[in-house]
Parts: structure tokens; sequence; C-alpha cells
């Protein structure tokens, strides 16, 4: 706490000496051999130190003030009252500077306003209380009060403005442009010799050289700011005042000295005032053009698009700036994009987005919308877009800002969810309506086929109505196979849940995706099928099967509609590579691909079609489950002749090929072939329990087995339980996997418990597994599973199979290979 005090006496002794050395600096300029002088620079030095010392350093200027009285040989009264006039001259400038908050660097105008108000308020207080002490004193006679009082604010006036600034100046970081200060510092030096020195007393030469020191002083403001300015100012002050006590310059009136004396004042004035305003204009003029600098770096370096647009005339806008992020997002080069109209870069086709931005630009208000963006190339990119209107003075908009945020890849995310929740939806419809389809074909069929074998009983002499009836059944049997096999493909290529992998046979999963579009594709082109031996392929089924449809839709739509002949073919080829991978090609004869748009069209949301035709999604969908499955979709096209697609896929380790050589039941009811020798009647007669909560099904089922076999139903999961704790034997158990109450699998799991040996010949019906559950339980009795609608010869022979003590086989597939046309 001791160090401060010796710090502050040895500052108000510092500042002190300064005050006097600058008071005799300053009488030593003094007119006529008299005290007063056209600038006191010992209040400027004060005001000064009070700045950058603290305003508690006011002793210093007492003590430097008293020193100068006494050195001036004046009486104690007239002493006292320049001392405390000159103390409160200074310590009011720094307290209101202070007040307003003014910068000592002085780079605001509104600093050198508040110098100057302070140095003037100060100064007028000091003259005052100076003055009146002289008049007191009797040192000056009270008619030349007012005079004197002016010379003296005056001369306080301009020492602060001349000399605070040169205190308050910070030192030079380096020297910037070394050989222009030396010219303007020769210049001026040359110019106030010209004006100050040589000339005589009211000669016209000097009037006309002292504007020249206006630009000089302008010069040194502009171009190196409050150090220029100050310096400049006190030079050319200390240069006319020189001159003007040796009784030269324009200044100088001997028949009028006191009024030479306010002229030089006012001229100093001028000079140092306009100076620090320059300069201070200059510093914030820097300042604003660094702070639009940084803004526009800042803005040109920002990830979102900016782009800022002129309002020339309603509703007519012209861009004139945008930034880099904004260039990359529109594919274009800054140049092209300055001067033209905002509205070219949306897509054509947004005719609601090119409203309400019509309606915002006219009412001019903020928008905020997500809006395609057109490329050169023709691409769009979606951007969630910022309209802001800019008001001059509060008054009309002048300018629009946008910025623009690429939201593409959120928009391909939100386009893929709503796929993947339309899938989700179609799959969850498809099980449902699957199921109950199902059903009514399953007693459907089994009727069918019991009215067959009686009609068939009538022999080769029925008579002709039993002949037609015959016939009718066979078609109405046709019939209702075809819609078996169209809800099969239906929940194939619709399945929910996550995708199930297994071994899957390409050449068995084409037919399938066929049938789906040969009825469209019949009006557009000819099918060729031809099948090659193909390995099998661990994957998802339904996935690989939706892969195989796109493919065979768009090769369809490549197709014009209206232009069927026979020279119009879409050909599925299936094979092996010669690296061993599965091949499938879709090829067509339609209008092919451009070469500048092969590279994107597995782009996600590139498309070619109308939006009425589809999204872009589809083939970037197929190319997302072919990688996943580790194989390549890879495509060839010529315009005019048509493309080709080809799938590759790795085979399935060996591992995972090697199966029981009796495969999974319900592949019989999937293959739709004719069953094989096992399905032929062993004559054995066994007692069969059918449970199933659908009655007209159980009944079908029971017509067709009771020529064979007893056969007992039961319409709930409890009541067949309750049978075999009765102590009911049967040799074959046909169960309904999904049944309200107790279903197939808590049935299943109970005959575990109570009766073990009717396990291994329970057989299960589904309609299709829905729930997770499900599906697991019938991945762990994949050998007695039948999907519905169960075809009567499968029923037989797998009810044969089982009262022969064997697990039921598949039947016998046809060989793979050969053509097919449709």
């Amino acid at each position: 706490m001791a160090a401060f005090p010796v710090r502050g006496l040895v500052e108000v002794l510092a500042l002190a000496a300064v005050y006097l050395l600058a008071a005799r600096v300053a009488l030593s300029l003094a007119v006529e051999q008299s005290h007063i002088c056209p600038v006191w620079l010992p209040s400027g030095v004060a005001l000064g130190g009070l700045l950058l010392l603290g305003v508690s350093r006011w002793p210093a200027v007492a003590l430097g003030a008293g020193a100068v009285a006494y050195a001036m040989d004046v009486t104690p009264d007239v002493g006292l009252s320049v001392v405390l006039g000159s103390t409160l001259e200074a310590v009011l400038a720094a307290l209101l500077f202070r007040r307003m908050q003014g910068a000592r660097e002085l780079h605001r105008v509104r600093d050198v306003v508040w110098l100057g108000a302070g140095a003037g308020l100060g100064a007028l207080v000091g003259s005052g209380a100076g003055t009146l002490g002289l008049v007191l004193g009797g040192v000056v006679p009270v008619a030349s009060w007012g005079p004197s009082g002016w010379l003296w604010w005056m001369a306080d006036l301009l020492g602060m403005l001349l000399v605070t600034p040169v205190l308050l100046l910070r030192r030079p970081r380096r020297a910037e442009r070394s050989w222009e200060a030396l010219l303007l510092a020769a210049l001026t030096a040359a110019v106030c010799v010209g004006v100050f020195a040589f000339p005589m007393p009211g000669s016209g030469a000097a009037h006309a050289l002292t504007f020249l020191l206006f630009p000089l002083m302008a010069w040194a403001a502009l171009g190196f700011g409050l150090r220029g300015a100050a310096l400049s100012s006190l030079f050319i002050a200390l240069a006319a005042i020189a001159g003007t006590a040796r009784e030269r310059g324009p200044f100088f009136t001997g028949d009028l000295p006191h009024r030479g004396l306010v002229v030089l004042q006012l001229f100093i004035g001028i000079t140092a005032l306009t100076g620090l305003l320059l300069a201070a204009a200059r510093a914030e003029r820097r300042q604003a053009v660094e702070l639009l600098e940084l803004l526009a770096t800042t803005v040109r370096a920002v990830h979102e698009g900016v782009l800022i647009c002129e309002v020339r005339e309603p509703g007519a806008l012209h861009t004139v700036f945008a930034n880099e992020a904004l260039c990359a997002l529109v594919g274009r080069r800054r140049e092209e994009l300055v001067g033209t109209a905002p509205g070219e870069l949306l897509a054509s086709g947004d005719g609601g987005d090119r409203q309400r931005l019509w309606e915002a630009l006219r009412d001019g208000r903020s928008l905020r919308a997500e809006v395609a963006l057109t490329r050169p190339d023709g691409t769009r990119v979606w951007s969630e877009m910022q309209l802001s209107p800019v008001r001059a003075h509060g008054q009309a908009v002048t300018h629009f800002v946008a910025t623009h945020r690429d939201v593409t890849a959120t928009k391909e995310l939100q386009a893929r969810l709503v796929a993947a929740e339309r899938v989700a939806a179609v799959g969850t419809l498809a099980a449902g309506v699957g199921h109950e389809i199902n059903n009514p074909l399953a007693y459907l069929a089994l009727n069918l086929e019991s009215a067959r074998k009686m009609l068939e009983a009538e022999g080769a002499q029925a008579p002709q109505g039993v002949r037609d009836a015959l016939a009718s059944v066979r078609g109405a049997q046709e019939g209702a196979e075809r819609i078996r096999l169209i809800v099969r493909d239906l929940q194939v290529f619709s399945r929910e849940g996550a995708p199930e992998r297994g071994l899957v046979d390409l050449n068995a999963l084409v037919p399938p995706a066929v049938r789906v579009v040969l009825h469209a594709l019949r009006s557009r082109a000819r099918l060729v099928e031809d099948f090659g031996p193909v390995p099998r392929v661990l994957g998802s089924e339904a996935r690989l099967g939706q892969v195989l449809l796109n493919l065979l839709v768009n090769a369809m739509q490549a197709i014009p509609e209206g232009d069927a002949g026979p020279h119009h073919e879409v050909r599925v080829r299936t094979g092996t590579d010669a690296s061993g991978h599965a091949r499938v090609e879709v090829e067509d004869t339609g209008v092919g691909i451009p070469p500048e748009v092969l590279p994107r069209i597995f782009d996600p949301f590139f498309t070619t079609k109308g939006s009425d035709a589809g999204t872009g999604l589809g083939l970037a969908i197929c190319q997302q489950i072919v990688r996943t499955h580790g194989g390549e979709l890879r495509v060839h096209s010529v315009p005019g002749q048509g493309s080709t697609f080809t799938l590759l896929l790795p085979p399935a380790p060996v591992r995972s090929a090697e199966r029981p050589s009796s495969p999974p039941l319900h592949a019989v009811a999937r293959d739709g072939e004719s069953p094989g020798p096992r399905a032929a009647a062993s004559g054995r007669k066994g007692r069969v329990l059918i449970v199933d909560d659908e009655p007209r099904l159980a009944q079908s089922m029971r017509l067709l087995l009771e020529p064979t076999h007893e056969v007992v139903t039961a319409a709930r999961g409890e009541d067949a339980l309750a049978r075999v704790a009765a102590g009911e034997s049967f040799d074959v158990v046909l169960c309904d996997l999904q049944m309200p109450g107790m279903d197939g699998i808590a049935v299943y799991r109970r005959l575990e418990q109570e009766a073990p040996e009717l396990v291994p010949r329970t057989v299960f019906i589904s309609g299709g597994a829905s729930s997770p559950e499900a599906r697991a339980f019938v991945e762990t009795v994949a050998r007695r599973v039948l999907e519905k609608p169960v075809r009567p010869d499968v029923l037989l022979a797998t009810v044969e199979a089982v009262l022969e003590g064997g697990p039921p086989e598949r039947a016998a597939r046809g060989a793979v290979g050969g053509a097919r046309r449709g």
C-alpha cells in the first residue's frame, strides 16, 4: 500500500514539471513582450495529464500553475486566482469528457466534440477566475476585462485542442508509409516558412499561401489519422505564433495588435478542430469498413447460403451478392448470379412456392419456407429459405436477404421414412387381407376338390350336365389357384417387419414378380423368361423380390405406351457369371437412358419421369438393398435401343447351403407344382384332429379326408386339448396357427407338456405369420407348416406322410432351366 503514494507523488511532480516547461515555451511566444500568449500550452498538458493519470492528480496542475505565477512575480491574490482557475478548468474538462464516456483514442467524432466541449467549459471557468484576479489585483483595467477574458479563454482552449491530442497519442506500432510522412512534413514546413517567415505584414501573398495549409492538414488527418492531425496542427500553430510574435505573416497588424491576435487564434482553432474531426471521421470510416469486411468475410465463410437482392421497383429483385455457400448449393459462379432475378433459381414446378414468395415480396414481410432450387444440369436441391426484408431508415424496403440451408439429405430421409411407413402399412394390410382371404379361399379350394372327385366318380358315361359341371368346377379351381398365387405374391412383396434372411432361389423369385406386372406389360411388349442354373443366395426374399419387381416396372415404363408391337420385348435372364455370382438381367427395348443422365440414375430423387410416374427413389432403394446383400447393380443403356440392368449377388456360403434332405413343408404350397409319389394314399386309415376357428374350413378339410380317415373337428384350442385330456387318441393333428383365445402356439406348448407323443404328429396351417413371435415359432417348426390356402393334394400328401411315421417331404421340383414366353 505504501508503493501507491510514492508512485502518485512521482506522477504529480513529473506532471508539474512538464506543466512548468510548457509554460516557459508559451511565454517565449508571448506577443509584444507581454504575458498574453495566443495558445497557452500548459492547459493542454494539464488536461492530457489528468486524462492519462486520473483526475486525482489535480495537485500537479495546482503546483505547476503556482510555480508559473511565482515566476511571473504576481501578487499572492492574483497568483491564487490563476492557480484556482487553471486547476478547475483541467478538472472540469476531464470530468466532463469521462462522464460522456469519451475515448482517449479520439477515434469517434463524438469524442472530439466532447473534448472540445469540455475544453471550452473548463477554459471558460479558468479564464473567468484568472481575469477576475487580474482585475481585482489592478493588473488589468476593468474596461479591458472582456477582451482579456476572450484572449485567455481562447488561449486555454487552443492549448487543450493542440497539446492534449498529442499527449493522448499511443506509441506507433511500426513506421507506416514513412516516405509519405516525410514528404508531408517537408511540404508543411515549406508552406509555413513561406507564409510566416518571409512575407512582410499585410502581404496578400501570405494570405493566399495560408489556404495551402488546409489541404495539407486534411492530408495529414485522412492519411495518418489522429497522429497526423495532432502533430500537424501543433506544428502549424507554433509556426504561426512564432511568425506573428516576430511581426511577420498575415496575422500581425501593427496598428491593431489585439485584432491580429484574435484572427490568429481563430485560424489555429479552426485548423486544429478541422484536423481532429477529419481524423475521427477517418477512424470511424475505417472501423465501419473493417466491420463491413468482417461481415462480408463472415457471410462468405458461413456454411449457409446467403443471397442479397435489391428492390429496384415493386416486385422486381436483382441479386447484388451471393456467398460461396450459395454458389456451391446451386452450382453457379457468383458472376452468373449477380444481376439476375432470384426467382430464376426456383424449380419450375413449384408454383405454390412462387406464389408465397411473390406475396412476401409484395407485402415486404418475412418468409420461411422449403423451396426447390435448380442447378444448371437440371437437378434439384431442397433448401430451407429464410427471407427477411431490409428497410432504409425504417421506411420502404430496399433489400431482401435470403439465407438458404441445404435440407436435401433431410428430405431424402423423410421420403425414405414415408416410403418405409407406406411399405409397413401395405405389409400390415397385406397380412390382414391375406389372412382374411386365405381362410375362405382354403375351404373354397377344398370344397371344389371334393366336388371334382364326386363328379369324376360318375365316370366317362356321366350325363352331359355332370360333365359340364365338372368342367365348371375345374375352371373354378384354376381361378382359385390364381387367387392363391396373387395373395401369396402380395404377401411376399409387402412383407412387414425386419427382413428375414435365408436361402433364396432367384429362379423361384422371378415368376411372382412377373405375375404382378404381366397384365400391364402385355399392352406394351412381350415377356421372355430365360432361366439358367443359378446358385442360391443368402438374403431377404421380400427385399430381393422388391428389387426384381422394381426393375420390371422400370423396364415396362421404358417402352412408350401405345407403341406395342412384336419388336418390343422385356427379357428376364438368369444365370451364373464367371466369378460364380448369381446373375439376373432385366433387358428392355425401350427408349434407353441418355449418357448425361446415366451416372445419376441411382441418386435419390433423381428421375426423368413426371411427378405422377415416380419419385426418383425406386432405383436408389434397389441399389441400397443390393449393396446390403453384398451384391452389385449395373446398368448398360443405348439411347433408342433399350437398357439392361444386371443384378449380381454372391452365392450363399457352403455351410448355409447344407440343409436336411427334407426341406420345409410350406415350400410345397409355394411351389405350386403337383405333388410327387408321396402324395399317393398308403391305404392306412388314421384318426385326424382338425383345430380351426373357421367352421367352414374345418368342414371342408373333413369332407376331403373323411373318405379315407376318421376326422374330428374342434373350433377352439381349449376344446382340442380337452379331447386329448379326456383320453382320445389321434394319429394326426391339423392345427390353425392363428386363432382367437388360445392360438396354435399355445396348443403346441400344452401338447409338449401333456401329450408329447402328439408333437411330432402335429401340422400347422397358417394364413401368414404376422407377429414376430409367430415368425420365430414358424422357423422352429418349419417342417410342419402349411400355408393357406392349402391345396387338397398337398393336404392329403401331408396326412399320408405323418401316418407313415416320417417327416413330410417336399414334392419334387421341376428341372431348373428352359425358356418360357409370355
